[in-house]
């Protein structure tokens, strides 16, 4: 039903091309440069931390999401004559219940593991805590951190789901596409680099976990929530010197970094265990078709659409 309801708004084919072309345009034209000019990118980071403190870079990489989504929510409006509400769930209205539910089980699930890791291997972790430069953190990263995961959810797991959905009249073919395309976005990460390749397997499971209860829950909300309270807390809590957020949290890892078993336990254990709990909470049914099943033209047309094209 999530994805269906996009037939009840303008879906030509043509008009998903500019988001999607531009999305894409931008990563390739970003890899290109970094390729052809042999940049560093960590060490790029590095400096510009050095130069201008890490409050304001966290800031400069994060604040243009912002735009992005605000980009998104008008093109959406006045190109598809879709409404935010049925672009974010099939529900009547958004269960912001949800959202901090999504939120609240990786908040916690983090900061238990991390402050195990904490008391099990002190000598990984540096206590840097300060209180100013961290409260000027908090502030940037509470207003802008769900502005940059909102706009990813909703162009993965939103837009571009029922985009593909409805052109491909399946539901398999847009969970395999976003998830891939969201995990390949994340390859010029330093945690790439640094760890190599394997980390893909992290980003693209996490973006078909993300897929699968969007899907299975008819909504975004689960997602919306889990993917801010991930970067939220990944922020504020824990940085080292190879992460995307290299910023003035409570704790900084100085471990040397390996892609073993904390790369693949996420994807293999943790996200299954977090699937398993959502299923139970709101009691899913009909797996198959939820993630393998036709999407068909829906038999009503919601009070809140403009229009129908065939």
């Amino acid at each position: 039903m999530y994805i269906a309801q996009a037939y009840n708004h303008l879906h030509d084919w043509w008009r998903y091309l500019l988001p999607i072309a531009g999305l894409l345009g931008l990563s390739a034209l970003n890899y290109a440069v970094i390729l052809l000019l042999d940049i560093d990118v960590d060490t790029i980071i590095k400096e510009e931390i050095a130069k201008k403190g890490s409050n304001r870079v966290f800031l400069e990489n994060i604040a243009p999401m912002a735009l992005f989504l605000v980009a998104l929510f008008v093109w959406v409006k006045y190109v598809h004559k879709q409404s935010i509400r049925s672009l974010t769930t099939a529900r009547k209205k958004i269960d912001w219940g949800r959202f901090w539910f999504g939120f609240g089980i990786i908040a916690v699930t983090t900061i238990v593991l991390t402050g195990i890791d904490y008391y099990a291997n002190p000598d990984d972790y540096v206590l840097q805590f300060d209180l100013v430069p961290f409260l000027f953190l908090a502030l940037i990263a509470i207003i802008f951190i769900p502005l940059q995961t909102s706009f990813e959810e909703y162009m993965f797991r939103g837009y571009l789901m029922q985009g593909i959905g409805v052109l491909a009249k399946n539901k398999w073919v847009p969970l395999v596409l976003t998830s891939i395309i969201f995990g390949g976005l994340h390859f010029l990460n330093p945690e790439v680099e640094k760890l190599g390749s394997v980390m893909m397997v992290y980003y693209i499971g996490t973006g078909f976990f993300l897929g699968i209860i969007t899907l299975m829950d008819d909504g975004l909300e689960l997602a919306l929530g889990f993917h801010a309270g991930n970067n939220l807390v990944a922020a504020l809590l824990l940085t080292a010197d190879w992460t995307v957020f290299q910023t003035n949290s409570v704790l900084k890892d100085v471990s040397e970094p390996s892609a073993g078993f904390d790369i693949i336990a996420p994807v293999f254990i943790i996200y299954p265990i977090f699937i398993g709990i959502m299923a139970w909470r709101y009691k899913w049914t009909g797996w198959k078709d939820k993630l393998l099943g036709k999407v068909e033209p829906p038999p009503l047309i919601e009070e809140d659409t403009i229009d129908y094209v065939h």
